[in-house]
Order: structure tokens, then C-alpha cells, then sequence
């Protein structure tokens, strides 16, 4: 009796060694890209408010430090974890202001007020598109 049990149980551990095998050959390998956190890994989803907020907290922590080029990847990063959320595009406007891209910056605050058209500081964000288009413009005729 014990010896028709080891055999079954061998047979069965047989089978499942056979099947693991299997699904071994069937999975995908692993995406090497080096671009942003987002596009790293195939298993990050696109849409991640909970990453988005934290890639927001990160690069406001970026932007009082100092260090714009890297809270410009963090709002950049925000964007393609939450698409069609305003915020990131006020952070990353402010950003790119900061590092003297203002044309860049004009269409981050023009994209925040195209997802958020009621925002509270739309009049701010409208005079300060309006100064950076004067400042783009004179720097662009000589």
C-alpha cells in the first residue's frame, strides 16, 4: 500500500515538473528599456494615481532643492501615470519657467487650464502665459 502511494505521488510530482517546465518557455522576458520609472518595467501600470501623487510630492521636494531637471522627470512621470490630470502640468510649467524654457512652460499652463478650466488661479496662470509669450517672443527677434 505505501509503496502504490509513493508511486502515485512520484507520477504526480513528475507531471507537475513537466507542466512548470512549460510554463517556464511561455512567459515573456523582461522589457531593458532605460527611459523614465513608468516605461521601465512592463508590470507598471500606465494609469497609477498613487504614483503620480508621489512623483508630484518627489519633484516638489525636487523643485525646493533645487534640482529642476529632476523634478521636471518627476511631473513628466506624473503625467503618464495619471493622464488628463491638470496638476502635474502647473508643477511642471512652474519647472520649466524656473529653468528658462518658456515656451515649454507656456504650454504646460495652457494644459492646465485645458483639463482644469475652472481652476481658482486661472487668471495668475493666464497672466503668466501672457508674460511668458512677450518674453519668448522678444528673445526670439533680436
Amino acid at each position: 500500500m505505501l509503496a502504490l502511494a509513493a508511486t502515485i505521488l512520484g507520477g504526480a510530482a513528475m507531471l507537475q515538473a513537466r507542466s512548470n517546465q512549460s510554463d517556464a518557455s511561455a512567459k515573456p522576458k523582461a522589457n531593458k528599456q532605460t527611459d523614465t520609472a513608468t516605461k521601465n518595467a512592463e508590470d507598471q501600470p500606465k494609469w497609477d494615481p498613487l504614483r503620480a501623487e508621489k512623483d508630484l510630492e518627489v519633484g516638489r521636494y525636487y523643485m525646493r532643492t533645487g534640482n529642476i531637471d529632476a523634478a521636471i522627470d518627476r511631473f513628466n512621470d506624473a503625467i503618464l501615470s495619471k493622464p488628463g490630470y491638470a496638476v502635474p502640468f502647473l508643477y511642471l510649467g512652474e519647472a520649466q519657467e524656473k529653468k528658462g524654457m518658456k515656451r515649454e512652460a507656456v504650454k504646460s499652463y495652457a494644459r492646465y487650464l485645458e483639463l482644469y478650466p475652472h481652476a481658482e488661479d486661472k487668471e495668475k496662470i493666464q497672466k503668466k502665459i501672457e508674460k511668458l509669450r512677450t518674453e519668448a517672443d522678444r528673445k526670439k527677434k533680436p
